[in-house]
């Protein structure tokens, strides 16, 4: 992406308090699909780079994938597994029970939220699992574990 495909996502960002809403049922998104910063249908994803920085803030970062997934290779540092088959009835689990089955606190609607999976698929579904549940600062990595794993080795279990 050239230098000046960065300015677009700062402010937008910026205008957003640093990250994209979620649009209201009936409220235009805005922007045009866009390769490297929007997917199709205006959501948002996140380069490697972008999801390194975000990882030093106090961002939870979803990995859909099945568990035998990360079993067998590996996980992106400091994301927790919830398969996308158990996603929608996790995010809607009392704060209590989401805790001793995750070992994370649970995410309020507002908490800034990052999805991720083999390549972009799953986290994509995710993100409109979460978007309609109400959660509002939600994002994917779309490039997922194999786009991790090109930059730096997975962490295994």
């Amino acid at each position: 992406m050239g230098a000046g495909g960065w300015g677009w996502r700062r402010a937008l960002r910026a205008a957003s308090g640093g990250w994209w809403r979620a649009a209201a049922p009936g409220e235009a998104r805005g922007g045009a699909a866009r390769s490297g910063g929007l997917c199709a249908g205006g959501t948002p994803s996140l380069s490697y780079r972008e999801l390194k920085d975000l990882k030093k803030t106090n961002v939870l970062h979803i990995d859909v994938r099945e568990r035998w997934e990360i079993d067998r290779f590996g996980k992106i540092p400091a994301s927790i597994n919830i398969p996308l088959g158990e996603l929608v009835e996790a995010l809607q689990m009392d704060p209590t029970e989401f805790k001793e089955q995750y070992n994370q606190k649970m995410p309020s609607k507002s908490d800034p939220v990052v999805f991720s999976c083999l390549a972009g698929t799953r986290s994509k579904q995710a993100l409109s699992f979460a978007m309609s549940l109400g959660f509002s600062r939600v994002q994917q990595y779309a490039g997922g574990f194999e786009d991790w794993v090109k930059h730096e080795p997975p962490e295994k279990k």
